[in-house]
């Protein structure tokens, strides 16, 4: 199916796409934040990092499903698919890029799927607080 958008129309939609403060990171960010977790926003690291907990040098981010490829849930678009198919694995290649290039600088980067906080954010929430405590007892 032919997309229904000129051109133009198209470019104006997809730039009002958000891409912080969603609101998927915001009620992440509020649960942490009411149970003591205190971390950094806006950091200028590496790969930009939505969460960063600075002490213990943890980097989290939240990849949504479509624009990092989710194995899962990720779908590709059936029209411009040269152009998409070629920003997805650009998109997929420069996440994996910046994990190696923070565990270089001695960070630990933590990676949720969109779908993972949606589903079972207390899973998450239990993930990020062994890896903070792993990274405290072992003198990040």
């Amino acid at each position: 199916m032919a997309d229904v958008l000129t051109p133009q129309q198209r470019s104006h939609c997809m730039s009002k796409v958000k891409n912080k403060n969603t609101t998927l990171e915001v009620k992440f960010r509020k649960i942490l934040w009411s149970r003591g977790l205190r971390y950094r926003l806006g950091r200028k690291i590496l790969g930009k990092p939505d969460l960063v907990f600075v002490s213990a040098k943890v980097a989290v981010f939240i990849d949504g499903c479509f624009w990092h490829a989710c194995p899962i849930h990720g779908q590709k678009p059936k029209t411009n698919t040269g152009f998409w198919s070629e920003k997805l694995a650009k998109n997929i290649l420069r996440d994996q890029t910046v994990n190696i290039g923070l565990a270089d600088l001695g960070w630990t980067v933590i990676r949720f799927w969109e779908h993972q906080l949606k589903d079972d954010v207390e899973l998450c929430i239990n993930e990020l607080v062994r890896t903070l405590k792993d990274r405290k007892q072992n003198g990040a």
